[in-house]
């Protein structure tokens, strides 16, 4: 009697060890990764056309080209150029920065940044901000200058104001 009762005890552990190891939350797994792969399109999307534009601006007679960040403000930012140029007057300020009012807002997504030349920030939602020289203040970055040097930027820029024309290139 004592065998059969050790032999029963065996089989039910054996039962649950089984039961236990068979992979039951593989039908919950498969939309987990359809969910990535389709969270991975979006962003692949997203990153397309971020990659797909550079921002042109013209100023002074020559184009400078910046390479947009990926965030809110510059995809607001591109939103608004696929619709037409943007043109702002720019003030110096500070002996280190172009600035001017977009007459409009954008998103913002501002960060203590220390700025070097060749950044293009958004200030306060509402204005491009052009630097020449460094700084350190809270922006949202919209880009970096590609194809000028420090020195050709600021030549460029001379003193005084400036009108700037954004628009979007490929």
């Amino acid at each position: 009697m004592k065998k059969v009762i050790l032999i029963s005890f065996i089989i039910i552990i054996f039962i649950i060890i089984l039961l236990f190891s068979l992979p039951h939350k593989q039908s919950q797994e498969k939309p987990k990764v359809q969910d990535d792969q389709s969270q991975e399109n979006t962003n692949s999307k997203v990153e397309e056309e971020k990659m797909n534009y550079d921002l042109l601006i013209e100023v002074n007679g020559e184009n400078l080209i910046f390479e947009l960040e990926d965030n809110v403000a510059t995809k607001a930012l591109i939103d608004k150029l696929k619709e037409n140029k943007i043109t702002i007057k720019a003030s110096d300020y500070g002996s280190f920065e172009k600035v001017g009012s977009l007459g409009f807002s954008l998103p913002t997504n501002d960060k203590q940044i220390k700025t070097v030349p060749g950044d293009l920030m958004l200030y306060q939602g509402n204005q491009i901000t052009l630097f020449y020289h460094n700084n350190e203040w809270s922006y949202t970055k919209i880009g970096h200058i590609k194809n000028k040097t420090t020195s050709e930027l600021q030549e460029i820029l001379g003193s005084g104001n400036v009108v700037m024309v954004l628009s979007l290139t490929n």
